[in-house]
């Protein structure tokens, strides 16, 4: 099992104590997370984008570039890259040179955003929401394997023999697609025959686990070698010694009760919020051992292969997203191994 942590540059308020992280130091709160998450031994960092005011981090590819120069072994990659809004040769292009930078550690994982701010900053029609995806990743999945390109589609000019320059560090880049969880878009990635990554809010540990069985059964009807797929699982947390749950509380309330307002769900509670953090809710929010246990639970739903850990909902303070990642390397980790294998 690969564990690793992932962030969109939450600069929040502190909805305990009130303060504000700027940009700037949310930069640095970044690449030092991944410094600790590289000696930790954990598998993966994931940077995502967004381009509203209570996130940092617009261009996930420069941010990866940072902290691809600062560590070693960690895989880096996008948390999502949001396609529907951005050229693919050029994402393309970014994500190979970051390749080059990491010597073959870059991945890309490739959606459609859980937010809708990109499409009129950059001149797309939500109404074309489907087709500019769709259209998007073919191109994108094509450059990744031909470097000259003869195509043409709606949304972008028309590439005749076009060399796509530079090429990745090993020839081609790791791209997965990334879902909320529609069996649409799992189908989707099991036809392309490209991983998954499910984005998990909330809910019971084994909701995804008919997606992951689709996605599976897909992949091998299309002819691709299910093997060597994978499936990863994006989810909240924190990992403290002592009073995780207490302490997660008031962040986790603070930004779903935003996330409800925004998109109709019910309004979260003391209720709901003990439902998610029990052993079966799918809020990884305890000490080593409940996060290793609830971790083992799910791969018992999903076989999942990678499961990353958003640590920073509604700013959560450094300090408590250091010793988390401290934790998951030395502690969890090692958990979780004995139990599923490295």
């Amino acid at each position: 099992m690969e564990l690793g942590i992932f962030s969109f540059g939450d600069i929040h308020r502190n909805p305990v104590i009130g303060d504000q992280v700027s940009p700037a130091q949310n930069a640095a709160d970044l690449l030092e997370r991944a410094r600790l998450a590289d000696e930790v031994g954990l598998s993966y960092v994931g940077i995502g984008e967004h381009h509203r005011p209570d996130y940092s981090v617009s261009s996930p590819a420069i941010v990866l570039a940072a902290i691809a120069a600062q560590t070693k072994n960690i895989h880096v990659g996008s948390a999502v890259t949001v396609l529907s809004t951005e050229d693919p040769v050029r994402v393309f292009q970014q994500f190979a040179t970051l390749d080059l930078i990491a010597q073959g550690r870059a991945e890309l994982t490739a959606g459609r955003g859980s937010f809708i701010e990109s499409y009129p900053l950059f001149g797309a029609r939500l109404e074309d929401y489907d087709e500019l995806y769709e259209e998007k990743i073919d191109l994108l999945l094509r450059l990744n394997q031909e470097p000259r390109i003869t195509w043409e589609g709606r949304f972008r000019p028309p590439l005749e023999d076009a060399l796509i320059l530079p090429r990745p560090f090993q020839g081609a880049l790791d791209i997965w697609i990334a879902t909320g969880g529609t069996p649409q878009s799992t189908v989707r990635a099991a036809v392309l025959g490209q991983s998954v990554m499910y984005a998990i809010l909330g809910g019971p540990v084994n909701n995804f686990e008919q997606h992951a069985q689709l996605y599976r059964k897909t992949a091998q009807e299309a002819g691709h070698d299910v093997g060597a797929l994978r499936v990863g699982a994006s989810t909240p947390g924190l990992i403290l010694r002592k009073d995780a749950e207490r302490t997660y509380q008031p962040y986790w309330m603070d930004s779903m009760t935003r996330i409800a307002a925004e998109r109709g769900f019910p309004k979260p509670s003391e209720v709901s919020y003990r439902a998610q953090t029990a052993p079966a809710g799918a809020l990884f929010v305890g000490n080593p051992e409940q996060v290793a246990s609830k971790i083992v639970r799910m791969h018992g739903h999903m076989k999942h292969d990678r499961q990353i850990f958003q640590l920073d909902f509604s700013s959560v303070p450094q300090k408590l997203v250091l010793e988390s990642i401290e934790l998951l390397g030395t502690e969890v980790l090692p958990l979780v191994n004995s139990e599923l294998g490295a």
